[in-house]
This record gives C-alpha cells, structure tokens and sequence, in this order.
C-alpha cells in the first residue's frame, strides 16, 4: 500500500475579510462553506494568496454560517490583508483516488457554484 497526499477540498477565490495579527493562529471561515467542502475545525489548511503569491499552512477555525467571514489569523495575518483573493485547500492521505470537493465563492464569500 503506497499512501499519496491527494487533494480533498478546495475553497477557490475567497476574499480575506478581516485580518487579526493578535490573534493565535488559524484561519477562520464561514461555516458554510467549510461543510461546503468538508474541512473540520482544526483541519491543517493550506492557503494560498492570489494576491500576493503568499503561501502558508494553518488550521481552520469555524466562522459564524451565512457571514461570508474569512479571517487571517496570528502570522498568517501578515501575509493576507483584508481585500486579498486567496485559495484554502485541504489534503488527504490516501492508497485511492480521492473525489475533491471544490467550491468557487464569489466576491461576498458566497458558495457560487460547486466545481
């Protein structure tokens, strides 16, 4: 059996809203759409600025449902601020091909369509 890190779920072109320095640690999301792609609090997460090229690794924390919210926290808040376009994705180990699931939200952080 060999184990591969397989992708698993993808959050594409989420608008940082808010970034908080201070606080320790992780990323914070709407809730909505975490379960969107199955990604549990505390999930090691990758996220990956559009905006900037900035890439970091964290873990997800739940946002309130319906707030569109995606909060850069701790370091990670110094490399997104409030505007950037980022990517949050989440990988598996796996001995078999993994069905991703994958969202693009809009500009308001709105599940816009599974992809």
């Amino acid at each position: 059996m060999q184990l591969r890190e397989i992708l698993k779920s993808k959050i594409h072109r989420a608008t940082v809203t808010e970034a908080d320095v201070n606080y320790v640690g992780s990323v914070t999301v709407d809730q909505t759409l975490l379960e969107a792609v199955d990604i549990w609090p505390g999930e090691l997460v990758h996220v990956w600025n559009v905006t900037n090229g900035e890439r970091f690794e964290t873990y997800a924390l739940v946002g309130e449902p319906g707030s569109g919210l995606v909060r850069i926290n701790g370091a990670g808040a110094h490399k997104a601020k409030p505007g950037d376009v980022v990517i949050i994705a989440a990988f598996a180990l796996s001995d078999e091909p993994i069905t991703p699931k994958l969202i693009l939200v809009d500009a308001d952080n709105r599940l816009e369509r599974y992809l």
